[in-house]
């Protein structure tokens, strides 16, 4: 019996340690920065499912051409809405809590509400500009593209809104908040109502597809915004608000000199093909590189969840840790990447299948895309570090190499090789990025940031 009560005894006092240590592991805030990114790599997983089986309803539906014409639009539209918003988004999770924990609540109101109106401001004017530049380019441009960029237009304000929103939100630990409107609902909204409309008989083109986009995003910015002020009325008091635009935007603009580099690198090849070939081809190479890039996703998932471990090392001058952790994450990035990259490939064909009967003759693009996708693995995120222990101006003059490689060759390549030239350009430019990182990460920091370490000679 005093063998029972013992060991009941000895149970219950180890069942209430482990509860409470799983509770003071739940409050640390090396737990929630865990949680957050496990959060954000959960949202953006499912994301990639809910676009990918999008893109190939959507290219059954359309057909190639109207698909790429889609295509075509798209890209500009995230190309422009990654940049208007001038990198104000970027900033927000340095001046939330800097505000917050300050003598004085005026410049968290500012920023607060300062932030948004000013990235909807900028975003309106370049859709402005941009309805102007369509308008003067009707007589000569192919007409099917038209009216989509005119809706590409329409949506730009809210679409950069939403970075904005995003960025706010993050700085609360809001990650719902943050993630699930734009890159869950927003894609569903879109996939459910062109589904209704093709069920319905409606004829399916670029010009349906981008007038539903444009929608969704209106709506759901919106459902964003109201959710964030219900939020933010509870958490911030009112009171009197004091804008420092100058300040903002002297952080937020060499930030988004990386960001809007990295962002022209990924968009040139499709932008530039569809100048040369035609609308089914453009398709063709962009159901190809979007197969492969779920790769990317492995890389988002360590970068996000490591980002933090890259300051707290640096602040505490602790060079050793800094350089084992930073090795660390560049093999977390590089075999899972390979592994899911070897599949891709092996599975390539039947994939694109997927989109149609057509789609396969992309299959060498992805092979092609591949080496670019392993290049920046094998770095891991050499970028991430470079922009947090200050180092961003230097690594958006390496984008900006990797950006001229890119457009250079695609502008030589494309006219004569088509989907395979761009995707031999693009390849080539994520491998001088990448060697340009290393060097980087190399000189400045010290930082062997490459997979494979060539070990001391004795």
């Amino acid at each position: 019996m005093a063998l029972t009560d013992i060991t009941q005894s000895h149970s219950r006092w180890l069942v209430g340690t482990i509860q409470k240590r799983v509770a003071e592991w739940r409050a640390g805030e090396h737990s929630l920065t865990q949680r957050m990114a496990g959060a954000a790599f959960a949202i953006r997983m499912a994301s990639a499912a809910i676009m990918f089986v999008s893109q190939v309803l959507l290219a059954r539906w359309m057909g190639d051409r109207e698909f790429g014409t889609y295509v075509y639009v798209w890209t500009w539209l995230l190309l422009v809405g990654d940049i208007v918003h001038l990198g104000l988004p970027l900033t927000a999770q340095r001046y939330v809590p800097e505000y917050a924990r300050g003598p004085s609540l005026d410049l968290l109101r500012g920023y607060l509400t300062g932030s948004r109106w000013l990235t909807f401001a900028v975003a309106t004017v370049a859709a402005v500009i941009g309805a102007l530049i369509v308008r003067s380019l009707e007589p000569t441009s192919d007409s099917s593209t038209i009216l989509p960029l005119y809706f590409a237009c329409a949506a730009l304000p809210f679409y950069a809104f939403t970075f904005m929103v995003d960025g706010l939100a993050r700085s609360y630990n809001w990650i719902n908040l943050a993630l699930l409107p734009p890159y869950i609902v927003r894609p569903l909204v879109l996939i459910i109502t062109v589904a209704g409309m093709h069920a319905a008989g409606v004829t399916i083109d670029a010009t349906t597809v981008m007038g539903v986009l444009a929608g969704a995003i209106w709506v759901t910015a919106l459902i964003q915004l109201l959710q964030l002020d219900r939020r933010l009325t509870g958490t911030v008091p009112p009171g009197p608000k004091v804008y420092n635009v100058r300040l903002w935007l002297g952080t937020s603009l060499p930030i988004v000199l990386v960001w809007g580099m990295y962002t022209l690198l990924t968009s040139t090849d499709v932008l530039v093909l569809k100048q040369f070939r035609p609308a089914g081809e453009v398709a063709h190479y962009y159901a190809a590189a979007k197969t492969l890039a779920l790769v990317s996703i492995i890389h988002f998932a360590v970068a996000a969840a490591s980002a933090h471990r890259f300051t707290a090392y640096h602040v505490a001058g602790d060079k050793t840790g800094l350089a084992k952790f930073s090795a660390g994450t560049v093999r977390w990035i590089f075999w899972p990447s390979l592994a899911v990259t070897l599949l891709i490939v092996a599975l390539g064909r039947p994939l694109l299948m997927l989109f149609g009967g057509d789609f396969v003759v992309a299959y060498p693009v992805i092979v092609i895309l591949s080496v670019g996708q392993l290049a920046r693995a094998s770095v891991g995120p050499a970028e991430r570090i470079l922009n947090m222990l200050g180092q961003q101006r230097i690594c958006a003059l390496a984008y900006a190499a990797a950006f001229s490689v890119n457009i250079v060759a695609c502008i030589i390549l494309a006219p004569a090789f088509g989907a395979i030239g761009a995707a031999c350009s693009t390849a080539a430019a994520f491998v001088v990025e990448s060697a340009l990182l290393f060097l980087i990460a190399r000189n400045r920091l010290g930082l062997h940031m490459f997979v494979w370490r060539p070990r001391p000679v004795a």
